[in-house]
């Protein structure tokens, strides 16, 4: 069981891993040893995810969420298998905190009129510039 948030825990069925042999250098250890974590958290059949969570985590994951509502996490970066386990749960437990968070309405606001003309003189000044730097008028 991987404890979230106060509020939110995941059951060991809803994580599996799989270990595959790591990609990039590392000698003779890369060919014989599966050190590389792919980590599988079935997310569209979490109980403890509400769908909001889920909408939200699967905008976050983007290319790792599959067809299935699966987010697949690989972790490769150390040389050791217990290392790279812990590497997928702690990224998986900070991806879910992230999607935990609610985001803050955005307000609407409109533009002062200060910021209207001043943004009209820039433009002015901006187009002088330009138009002196056509052709020079020989007279």
């Amino acid at each position: 069981m991987i404890r979230i948030s106060d509020t939110v825990s995941l059951e060991d069925w809803e994580i599996t891993e799989n270990f595959v042999r790591s990609s990039g250098p590392g000698g003779q250890n890369v060919n014989k040893v599966s050190t590389a974590v792919e980590l599988r958290f079935e997310a569209e059949r979490s109980p403890n995810l509400s769908p909001a969570v889920k909408a939200r985590l699967r905008r976050l994951a983007g290319s790792r969420w599959t067809k299935e509502g699966a987010l697949v996490l690989r972790a490769e970066a150390h040389r050791s298998q217990a290392r790279n386990r812990e590497e997928a749960v702690e990224r998986l437990v900070l991806l879910i905190r992230k999607a935990l968070e609610r985001p803050k309405p955005r307000v609407k606001t409109r533009p002062t009129l200060a910021s209207k003309r001043r943004r009209l003189d820039a433009k002015k000044t901006r187009g002088v510039v330009k138009k002196l730097r056509g052709p020079v008028d020989p007279d």
